[in-house]
């Protein structure tokens, strides 16, 4: 919050839950949300807010993890070893609570009277097992090392590396995305693991 206050950009600030926005009916024009609904359950009060605060015509732009994103990963390393739970355990890391298809999306928006207007998939098979990959090496190794009993999210603020304004040196940042990026094809196409949305208030 305080870095959002500390940009300058905003009206106004709130801390709050999804389904309790302190702002007027049909006060906004849009909403995004990045990568969040995958981690909200049940989702039903939240799509009932975001109806509540757009104008009729608003737009509701958000990503999510889709139905492919288990299929996509490449699975346990260890020989032997249960991909069932190894999926488990990664959804419990990652705080996953579902993955719907675009149809899916379409029908649950639609009870809350938003139109699906637009679904575009991202992230291939290669690309979201270099994203599983680097998941192993960084919240994998936290979330094992404190014995799978806290969020990585919650041990990295303990750990202080999630403070407002530290970032990592801009020369070691650039040479770790060029790493990050070799060997994936950006041009790459196919169904994605993830969802791109746009939505519309009717």
């Amino acid at each position: 919050m305080r870095l959002a206050q500390a940009l300058g950009i905003y009206e106004r600030v709130h801390v709050a839950p999804a389904s309790e926005i302190p702002e007027p009916d049909a006060s906004v024009d849009w909403i995004l949300s990045n990568s969040v609904l995958e981690h909200i359950e049940p989702l039903e009060p939240v799509l009932d807010e975001v109806a509540r605060l757009l104008r009729p015509g608003g737009r509701f732009i958000f990503t999510v993890p889709a139905q492919p994103f288990h299929a996509f990963l490449r699975g346990p390393l260890r020989p032997g070893a249960s991909r069932a739970r190894y999926l488990e355990d990664l959804d419990r890391r990652l705080a996953h609570r579902g993955y719907l298809s675009e149809q899916g999306w379409g029908a649950l928006l639609a009870r809350h009277g938003l139109r699906l207007e637009q679904a575009t998939s991202y992230l291939t098979r290669p690309q979201t097992r270099r994203w599983e990959s680097i998941s192993r090496l960084t919240a994998g190794v936290l979330f094992w090392l404190w014995g799978q009993r806290r969020a990585p999210i919650d041990i990295q603020r303990r750990l202080g590396v999630r403070k407002a304004g530290r970032r990592m040196p801009a020369p070691l940042a650039r040479l770790l995305g060029r790493a990050l990026r070799a060997g994936i094809d950006s041009r790459d196409a196919g169904p994605g693991s993830c969802l791109l949305i746009v939505a519309s208030k009717v």
